[in-house]
């Protein structure tokens, strides 16, 4: 087992590990026990009753936080001509449209949150799936990240750098999803928490047999993990 430091220790102590928490209750015992010195992200888990092998049991999908995430969103556009500077003049951090940028990310280059793009600009971007893809960063129709029109851009960076988090199963069946940050109002927690668990269901695969969401949990940065009762969650409406 891992060996915790003492700071990790006493705020477990605050958590009964064999106890599965109400969401609002769950949410302020991740506020309480957070110790790290910086600004801990406020993390939620899912365990799915899904098989990620299956095609008919991939879940993936996007929320917009209401309260957003508490950070600065770096967003990056695929873009050229007019559409490449009408993201510039709406917020995009970077722009890629030539030669030397998709050189740059075949080398490696990741340093932004989420990507846009332009559905002309696709062919070329799909080739970076191997740099993007593992990264959560490769533009797909079912995340809603590519567009036809360079009038949706502006929307599309705003509601990024907003709080729009794009989620996915990985192989274990687990959905792993920033909520905001341990500075956040209770309120806004649950705003947001809100906000996933309606996406999280909206998301849920037709192949999906017997229950769907097994286990849920909370935790800040480096605190102690809080389980939180799956139909509990499951039943809060908008930002109850």
């Amino acid at each position: 087992m891992a060996q915790h430091g003492k700071k990790y220790n006493e705020a477990a102590k605050k958590v009964d590990h064999d106890k599965i928490y109400a969401p609002g209750e769950a949410l302020q015992l991740v506020k309480e026990t957070s110790y790290a010195k910086f600004n801990a992200t406020v993390e939620a888990h899912f365990r799915l009753g899904v098989d990620p092998r299956q095609a008919d049991q991939q879940v993936r999908g996007v929320v917009v936080l209401p309260a957003g995430l508490g950070k600065a969103v770096r967003v990056m556009v695929f873009a050229q001509g007019d559409a490449a500077r009408l993201a510039q003049e709406n917020g995009a951090d970077f722009v890629v449209s030539d030669d030397e940028g998709f050189k740059k990310i075949q080398d490696g280059w990741t340093d932004w949150d989420v990507t846009i793009a332009m559905a002309d600009m696709m062919g070329r971007a799909g080739r970076l799936g191997k740099v993007l893809g593992p990264r959560g960063l490769m533009p797909s129709p079912k995340a809603g990240n590519i567009t036809q029109s360079a009038a949706d851009l502006p929307r599309m960076i705003t509601e990024a750098k907003a709080g729009r988090v794009e989620f996915r199963v990985d192989k274990t069946a687990g959905v792993h999803v920033p909520l905001g940050k341990a500075s956040f109002t209770h309120e806004q927690l649950m705003q947001n928490f809100a906000a996933l668990m309606d996406a999280l269901k909206k998301a849920k695969p037709a192949g999906a047999k017997g229950t769907y969401i097994k286990k849920i949990s909370l935790a800040a940065t480096m605190g102690p993990g809080v389980r939180v009762d799956p139909s509990a969650a499951q039943s809060l409406e908008g930002g109850a």
